[in-house]
């Protein structure tokens, strides 16, 4: 960890539940939260990834888990719940941005996508919430993104899908805020993950996108990660039903 990041005395033994951990963003968030001494679980497909990110953190546990099955969710969670106690932290981060033309969308497709990029941020907040309300709090957090923002094409279901974290957000922090749970959104521009820089970030492309940035610098999954871990802390008591942009001033 740098030393010129933050550490915050609140996270130290915090129980922390991530989806889609194991890789790119997610792996990034697991890694900060445990170099802050918490405690973290994370669900994922890839067992061997997986396994490797596991090995490198004494306080990280996973568990296997596709997203879309509502059920696997709910029994990999109450496996870490099992093993590591009941979550304090909820980070929903698991997505796939796959490129898709909009004439070529089925329905099939849509609600596979929909599956895929939100249903299970919705379920993943149902199945954490009662240990927290029964805590008297916690904090949960669905990555966005700023692709709608921006009206980026070529992925309409995946765009709408993000459009609609925004909403669960805020709806969620109403309900849930009572109990002294806040719920937030992290919205990233294009981070420069492994995936991103072998399907997509490309010179061309990526000239085009830093016109559109204030700030001259690509954006790395550690910045994402360390709005998280500010959202997580107790340094962000009052803060709820909002979105935190980390895309360096896209527009």
């Amino acid at each position: 960890m740098s030393e010129n990041f933050a550490r915050y005395p609140s996270l130290p033994d915090k129980v922390v539940y991530v989806t889609g951990g194991a890789s790119g963003i997610g792996a990034e968030i697991v890694s900060a939260f445990a170099e802050q001494g918490a405690r973290v679980g994370f669900v994922d497909m890839d067992a061997e990834t997986s396994a490797a990110l596991c090995a490198a953190h004494e306080n990280v546990t996973h568990e296997i888990c596709d997203l879309r099955n509502i059920e696997g969710l709910r029994a990999a969670f109450a496996a870490l719940r099992a093993r590591i106690g009941p979550a304090g932290v909820l980070v929903n981060n698991a997505a796939r941005d796959d490129r898709h033309s909009w004439s070529d969308v089925t329905p099939e497709y849509w609600d596979d996508r929909m599956n895929t990029n939100l249903r299970h941020q919705f379920f993943a907040i149902q199945a954490v919430a009662p240990d927290m309300i029964a805590a008297g709090g916690g904090s949960i957090i669905n990555l966005g993104s700023n692709s709608w923002f921006e009206a980026g094409g070529g992925f309409p279901a995946y765009a709408t899908a993000k459009a609609a974290v925004h909403g669960l957000t805020r709806t969620m922090a109403r309900d849930l805020g009572q109990h002294r749970i806040r719920v937030n959104a992290v919205v990233p521009g294009w981070v420069m993950t492994e995936r991103q820089k072998t399907l997509w970030a490309k010179p061309e492309p990526i000239a085009a996108h830093l016109k559109r940035q204030c700030l001259p610098d690509l954006i790395e999954p550690v910045y994402i990660a360390r709005m998280v871990l500010f959202l997580a802390s107790d340094d962000a008591a009052m803060c709820t039903a909002s979105s935190y942009m980390v895309e360096a001033g896209s527009i």
